[in-house]
């Protein structure tokens, strides 16, 4: 892998709140219920930890700030605030840097809004996750769905840029009621939407209660698919057509930060459990933080919150690379590969796939059918390089 691969991609920040409200049944995200935060050492912490990867990668461009979590809204916009003044010292800030903020309906007020918006946040992504009062409680939400549409009207008087997030295919849900919700969500929507199939995930509460027969009325394999080609004509119709499996928006609106990991940019991963890839003398590295908040920030005031930072080896790149690329439209970059490694992949495996009708080639860019993003995991599986 050459130096510059990276910059395929781009460069990211990515910073990690790891506190909520209320822990959601179905997320395998870390995050963390607590009654009390001391907001002055977080703050200390995430900026002493930017300052330090910050060191080992001087003289990029900076193109996105992604705060996630938890709940980053129930951050302080002091917090916020310092971290950007902070990253765009040590980095080069894009002329168009993005700086996105994720928000909770019940976590949002218009000054606290219009404190990030001076801070230097641009685009806000709300976790609506559905329309409807009795699926919001459903899955372990604490708003409403009117408190989500008046969380929405407060977000777009302050922000151009605000994305939504919906959950399909959920307990009880018909193909019909999934059109309804969905075309109203886009009558709502201003830019970007991203829409999920619930999964449900190992270690959640959601998957507990699945193995002891307690969750029941999901949807068959037959009626989520139904519902995802569903989703990707509504959108299509709407103007929003997907250019990743999830994410739809209108064209020029996509999100320029997860842009940057499903093209395999660099990025920096800070805060409890926050990955990041860093390409460092020609080699990309591994991180990824301390889980818990309390490790996280005594280890991280003593000089590093990283559990891991490693190289990652060409075959495991590569299939993240694969992994990542082919949810997106544009696809991969056949010669990027032959640049890696040539001959590194499964020319033979692409071949076969092509003729069933899973792949295509356009313009040397290896990319997914709609048929194949129906089973992409499988897709995936059969181009991975052998260990």
């Amino acid at each position: 892998m050459t130096v510059e691969d990276w910059q395929y991609g781009g460069f990211g920040l990515y910073v990690h709140w790891p506190f909520c409200e209320a822990k959601c049944p179905y997320c395998d995200f870390n995050s963390h219920v607590t009654r009390q935060v001391d907001h002055g050492a977080w703050a200390e912490a995430l900026v002493a930890e930017l300052d330090r990867v910050a060191d080992l990668s001087p003289g990029r461009v900076l193109r996105s700030i992604f705060f996630g979590g938890g709940t980053p809204s129930l951050m302080a916009v002091e917090t916020v605030s310092a971290i950007i003044e902070q990253a765009c010292k040590r980095w080069r800030p894009a002329n168009d840097i993005e700086i996105t903020l994720e928000a909770n309906p019940r976590s949002v007020e218009a000054d606290k809004f219009r404190g990030f918006r001076d801070a230097g946040v641009n685009r806000v992504s709300l976790g609506i996750q559905s329309l409807h009062d009795d699926d919001l409680k459903r899955l372990g939400r604490l708003h409403s769905a009117s408190e989500a549409r008046a969380a929405f009207d407060v977000a777009r008087s302050v922000f151009d840029r605000v994305s939504f997030d919906l959950i399909y295919a959920r307990q009880g849900q018909t193909l019909e009621a999934w059109r309804t919700e969905l075309r109203d969500a886009l009558s709502m929507a201003a830019d970007h939407l991203s829409l999920y199939q619930l999964t449900i995930e190992p270690g959640t509460a959601f998957w507990e209660r699945a193995e002891r027969g307690g969750l029941r009325g999901l949807p068959d394999e037959d009626l989520a698919a139904d519902m995802y080609e569903l989703t990707q004509e509504l959108t299509d119709i709407a103007g929003m057509p997907a250019y990743e499996v999830s994410n739809h928006a209108v064209p020029g609106a996509e999100s320029r930060h997860n842009l940057i990991y499903w093209m395999g940019g660099d990025y920096a991963g800070i805060g409890p459990g926050a990955h990041g890839r860093l390409t460092l003398s020609g080699q990309c590295h591994v991180t990824e933080g301390w889980l818990s908040p309390a490790r996280w920030l005594t280890e991280a005031q003593s000089g590093s919150g990283d559990r891991v930072f490693q190289p990652i080896n060409i075959q495991d790149r590569v299939g993240e690379l694969i992994m990542m690329g082919l949810r997106i439209n544009d696809g991969l970059d056949m010669d990027r590969f032959d640049r890696m490694i040539p001959g590194l992949l499964n020319s033979v495996a692409v071949h076969d796939l092509v003729d069933e009708g899973f792949l295509m080639v356009d313009n040397n860019r290896l990319k997914a059918t709609a048929r194949g993003r129906l089973v992409l995991n499988s897709v995936v599986a059969r181009l991975l390089p052998d260990d």
